[in-house]
C-alpha cells in the first residue's frame, strides 16, 4: 500500500469518538452544518505538497553538485538518505529580531562580574595559553573573550546536527550556495573520520564546537593544539582556543598592536569622521582627539591606522578601532560583537570599566527600523534593502542625511531619529 494512503487510514481509524471526546459545541450553540461529502481520497494522495518535491529536486540537484565535488555515492547514501528539513532551522533563520538591542545593553550583558571571575580564573589555569599566544601572535584574553561569548567557555555548544541544518539552509533557498558549501565541508570532515556525524553538533547555523567554527572552518583553520593526532574542537580546551587564534592570524591579528581604545572627543568634533577615514593616532589628535585613560600609545599603536567608532552615537563612548578590532571581525562582522570581545578581553587582563557612560536607550522595534530605511530611501539617501539590519549601509545614508539637515552626523539610528525620518518622509 502506498505509505501515503496507509498514513490517512491511519489518521481517520485514531479519531476519538468516545463518549468522554471534548465537546465541540455549547448546550446552546446552534446544530451544525450538513457535513459536506468526504474528498476523494485518490485527490488527497496525488496533492503531494509542494514543499516535498522542491526537497526532493534540491537533493538531487545537490548529489549531482557533490559527487562532482569528489563525495562518494556510498557516504552520500549513508548520511543523506532519509533527511528531511529541520523546521526549527528554517523559521529561525528567517526572523528578524523584533527589538533590537542597543549596545551598550549588549555590552554590559557580555562583561559580567561572573564571567570576569571565570576569564581571569581560566587565564591561570590553562597552562597552555602561553604557548598558544607565542605561535600565533593572539593575547590569551583575546582567546578567553572569543571562548566566553561563543559556547561560556565551552559549556554551550549547540546541540543541532550539523548535517541536517545545512540540508535546512540549503534547501530552503536563502543562502543557498553558502549552506551547501558548507554541507560538503560537513561530508568531508565525516568522510575523513576526524568526527563523526554524531559529534558534528552545533548552533542552529551550523556553528561547531567551543569556538563554534563553521565546517569549513574546520577544514582550513582548525589545529591540534594539544598534540593527540586529533582537531577536537568540542572536547579539547586546547585544541578549541589554538584553532581561534589560528582563525584570527588568518583574519589578519597583528602580534603587538591593540585592539581599540576609548578616546574622548572635543567639543564641535565632526561626527561624520566616524567609520571613516583610518589614520594613525597623531592625525586624530591634531583634531583634539584623545586617550580617556591619559595613556600615552605604544610605538605599535601609534604606528597603526586607527578608524573612529561611535557605537552609541556621540552621547555614548567613543573608540579609536586599531588593525586587531577588524581582524576580530573576520569571525563575526559586527561592530557590537568585536567590542564586546575586546572590552571583554581587557577586563580579564585587569583593565577597568569605560570612562564614559552607555546611555539609556528605547530598543528599536523592527518596524521602527524598516521604517527609518524606507523613509532614507525616500529622501534620497540610499541605505540598502530595508531589512531593518542596521549596517554600515544604513548608517553611512543616516550620516549624509544628518549632515544635511546640519544634525550631529554621527549615523547613529536612536529612537528620535526614526521619528525625524518619519515626519520628513511623510510616513505615519
Amino acid at each position: 500500500m502506498d505509505r501515503r494512503v496507509f498514513l490517512l487510514l491511519l489518521l481517520a481509524g485514531c479519531a476519538d469518538t468516545s463518549p468522554h471526546a471534548p465537546a465541540l459545541l455549547t448546550t446552546t450553540a446552534p446544530p451544525p452544518p450538513p457535513t459536506p461529502p468526504a474528498p476523494s481520497l485518490v485527490a488527497v494522495v496525488d496533492a503531494a505538497p509542494a514543499s516535498a518535491l522542491a526537497f526532493d529536486a534540491w537533493l538531487a540537484a545537490f548529489r549531482a553538485k557533490a559527487l562532482a565535488a569528489g563525495l562518494t555515492p556510498q557516504l552520500l547514501d549513508r548520511e543523506l538518505g532519509g533527511v528531511t528539513p529541520d523546521p526549527r532551522v528554517v523559521s529561525l533563520d528567517g526572523k528578524q529580531p523584533e527589538f533590537s538591542k542597543p549596545v551598550g545593553d549588549y555590552i554590559k550583558g557580555v562583561i559580567s562580574d561572573e564571567r570576569i571571575a571565570v576569564g581571569r580564573r581560566k587565564r591561570q589555569e590553562l597552562v597552555f595559553l602561553p604557548a598558544v599566544e607565542s605561535r600565533y601572535g593572539v593575547p590569551r584574553d583575546i582567546l578567553l573573550a572569543v571562548w566566553a561569548m561563543e559556547s561560556a567557555f565551552g559549556k554551550i555548544q549547540g546541540n543541532f546536527d550539523v548535517v541536517r541544518s545545512m540540508v535546512s539552509l540549503a534547501s530552503d533557498g536563502r543562502r543557498r550556495g553558502w549552506a551547501e558549501d558548507q554541507l560538503i565541508a560537513a561530508l568531508r570532515i565525516i568522510d575523513s573520520g576526524e568526527a563523526s556525524r554524531v559529534q558534528l553538533k552545533g548552533s542552529w547555523a551550523g556553528a561547531m564546537g567551543q569556538t563554534q567554527f563553521l565546517p569549513s572552518n574546520y577544514l582550513t583553520t582548525a589545529v591540534d593544539g594539544d598534540g593527540d593526532g586529533k582537531r577536537d574542537i568540542w572536547g579539547s580546551d586546547n585544541d578549541a582556543l589554538a584553532s581561534a587564534a589560528n582563525l584570527l592570524a588568518k583574519g589578519g591579528w597583528k602580534p603587538g598592536v591593540g585592539w581599540a581604545r576609548e578616546v574622548i572627543l572635543p567639543a564641535g568634533f565632526d561626527y561624520g569622521l566616524a567609520e571613516g577615514p583610518r589614520e594613525i593616532p597623531a592625525w586624530w589628535e591634531v583634531k583634539g582627539v584623545k586617550r580617556a585613560d591619559g595613556l600615552p600609545w605604544t610605538a605599535a599603536d601609534a604606528a597603526s591606522p586607527a578608524g573612529l567608532l561611535l557605537p552609541a552615537g556621540a552621547f555614548g563612548p567613543a573608540f579609536l578601532a586599531l588593525p586587531n578590532h577588524f581582524a576580530i571581525r573576520s569571525y563575526n562582522n559586527s561592530m557590537s560583537y568585536a567590542l564586546g570581545i575586546g572590552l571583554l578581553a581587557d577586563r580579564f587582563g585587569g583593565g577597568g570599566p569605560l570612562v564614559a557612560a552607555w546611555p539609556v536607550e528605547t530598543p528599536l522595534g523592527l518596524g521602527d527600523r524598516m521604517a527609518a530605511q524606507i523613509a532614507l530611501a525616500r529622501l534620497g539617501f540610499d541605505p540598502g534593502p530595508a531589512d531593518g539590519v542596521v549596517g554600515a549601509g544604513t548608517r553611512k545614508a543616516l550620516r549624509a542625511w544628518q549632515a544635511a539637515r546640519g544634525l550631529p552626523a554621527d549615523g547613529y539610528l536612536s529612537m528620535d531619529m526614526v521619528a525625524r525620518l518619519k515626519a520628513q518622509a511623510g510616513i505615519v
